[in-house]
């Protein structure tokens, strides 16, 4: 592999998204408002390389098969261990942890059809809806992240956080509906 392509700015973004998972999980081990803020910090950073790797990747034609691989194993991991931090320390808990469920179960379902499909060589476009799921989903996450600490700040911020969630969850049904049924015809074997 091309030294200049492990190395180009899209790629890079990409990684430090990745070492953006273990330091957010890390601020969940440290006691205090300081922390909350800190992993907030870092989850709207990495959020934001989300969109900027990709963008700069197609804007100076440095896209390669190793950011198309680690993209959304990077967007996963942040959503995923996020999510997990946050029921394991009681953010979210109850009857939203079927919200976080449903969110993890359909990011393993579409990476499995994904997967399965590049190997038929069908690609299965990004629609418009999945981004804006997407994006309710980081702003329901980022509100939970900072909950308590953002409470002080903002009453509501965790209500907010949790009506998000289910909102991207139910966006999230719905667009992973939307890529199963266009995977289905390949899945069905005659």
């Amino acid at each position: 592999m091309k030294r200049n392509v492990v190395f180009s700015l899209p790629n890079i973004l990409t990684y430090g998204r990745i070492v953006a998972v273990p330091a957010v999980a890390g601020c969940f081990y440290f006691e205090g408002d300081t922390p909350r803020w800190v992993a907030l910090a870092i989850f709207i950073v990495a959020a934001i390389t989300d969109f900027f790797d990709g963008y700069l990747a197609r804007a100076w034609q440095q896209q390669s098969a190793l950011g198309r691989m680690l993209d959304p194993i990077a967007d996963k991991l942040l959503v995923s261990v996020s999510l997990l931090m946050l029921a394991a320390i009681g953010t979210i808990g109850g009857w939203s942890l079927v919200a976080a469920i449903i969110i993890l179960c359909r990011e393993i379902l579409v990476s499995g059809l994904r997967e399965f499909l590049a190997e038929l060589r069908v690609s299965v476009p990004v629609t418009q809806l999945a981004k804006w799921k997407t994006t309710v989903q980081l702003v329901a996450i980022a509100l939970l992240l900072v909950g308590p600490a953002g409470e002080a700040v903002l009453p509501g911020t965790v209500m907010a956080g949790l009506i998000a969630l289910w909102l991207a969850a139910v966006l999230t049904l719905y667009t992973g509906y939307d890529y199963f049924r266009a995977g289905i015809g390949h899945l069905i074997e005659d």
